[in-house]
């Protein structure tokens, strides 16, 4: 599923770094509509008159740009920090939290300072060794779809595998892995894959691969050593949620039952469908057939980590979802850790 933008905003000062002059050189050869702008935080000049409109035409929208803060957000429960390598995912899923995040238009971001970022890293795993310091790379968007681009993921990749106690993670739904295949990573990336059962595929995660090419793609990761981990989310509940669930994991143990070396590290990670009032609201104007279960009576509140609040399953229905996967991963994964479910 590759990625092809139909226009491209280019910050200026993108230019004086050699992967902003690269990219400006490829779009141009390719015809590629490009619009000098002075930051990539204030984009004008994506069309769209509708929310609808507004939301398309910024996923078909490239911006180039310098991460000027290189102060890392935290990111728990997943690592201790984000690792900004880009913004906004190309798939258009509508429950995705990045509604409330970024907004009307959540137009696509990649940052050419690749090397800046891997310094301020090393910095961070300086200051915290000889503990492991961990970094997520899909905090704020799905970097692979990028990556025939900038080629951002391999540096990093081939960065973290140099550093005894630094380690590199990163989650995606899609599976144009074959770049990262031959790397040397020395066991310090963890892939992880987004998986949901087929019903919420077809159903909300638009411009995604399906559920078995995900796992094809997982399998060859695993062929290529790297440690593999897997997230379930958001895990939704519906009449057949069990029957469901059980299949998506008993299709990813078939997957696997061949390729996972032995005593091979395997994490899942099980994030419970949640959402926030402003991301409610978006959600409808964007996809306003929708039938994403958003009833604020069949939910708990409660405040999170940012200072915005989130509509939760209740706890007893958690304490369902919990006992179910717990159950299933120690049958088909006995050496599996699961890292958390919320």
């Amino acid at each position: 599923m590759t990625f092809q933008p139909e226009r491209v905003f280019f910050e200026q000062v993108a230019l004086d770094y050699p992967l902003g002059q690269e990219l400006y050189e490829r779009f141009r050869r390719e015809g590629v509509p490009i619009k000098m702008i002075g930051s990539h935080n204030r984009v004008t000049g994506i069309p769209g008159k509708t929310a609808q409109e507004a939301y398309r035409e910024a996923k078909r929208t490239l911006v180039v740009g310098v991460r000027r803060t290189l102060q890392f957000e935290s990111c728990k429960p997943s690592a201790h920090y984000q690792f900004p390598l880009c913004t906004s995912c190309i798939g258009k899923c509508e429950y995705c939290y990045l509604n409330t995040t970024l907004g009307r238009k959540p137009y696509l971001r990649v940052y050419v300072n690749v090397e800046e970022l891997l310094q301020r890293a090393q910095k961070y795993i300086e200051e915290r060794k000889p503990e492991i310091t961990v970094f997520e790379g899909a905090a704020t968007s799905d970097p692979l779809p990028y990556e025939p681009y900038t080629g951002a993921l391999a540096k990093t990749i081939c960065f973290f595998a140099g550093q005894e106690y630094g380690r590199f993670r990163f989650v995606t739904k899609f599976t144009e892995v074959d770049s990262l295949l031959s790397l040397q990573h020395g066991g310090h990336t963890q892939i992880r894959f987004s998986l949901n059962t087929e019903k919420v595929i077809a159903a909300y995660e638009h411009q995604t691969p399906s559920l078995k090419e995900r796992v094809k793609a997982a399998v060859k990761c695993a062929q290529a050593g790297y440690p593999l981990g897997f997230l379930l989310a958001p895990v939704f509940l519906y009449p057949d949620w069990r029957k469901d669930y059980a299949a998506l994991l008993e299709q990813l143990a078939e997957g696997l039952a061949q390729s996972l070396p032995t005593g091979a590290s395997l994490t899942f990670e099980i994030i419970t469908h949640r959402f926030t009032g402003r991301a409610k609201k978006n959600i409808l104007e964007v996809f306003p057939g929708t039938t994403l279960p958003m009833e604020e009576a069949e939910r708990r509140f409660k405040y999170g980590q940012f200072g915005y609040g989130k509509y939760l399953y209740f706890p007893e229905r958690m304490d369902e979802i919990k006992a179910f996967f717990q159950e299933k991963i120690a049958e088909l994964f006995p050496t599996a850790k699961i890292k958390y479910i919320v």
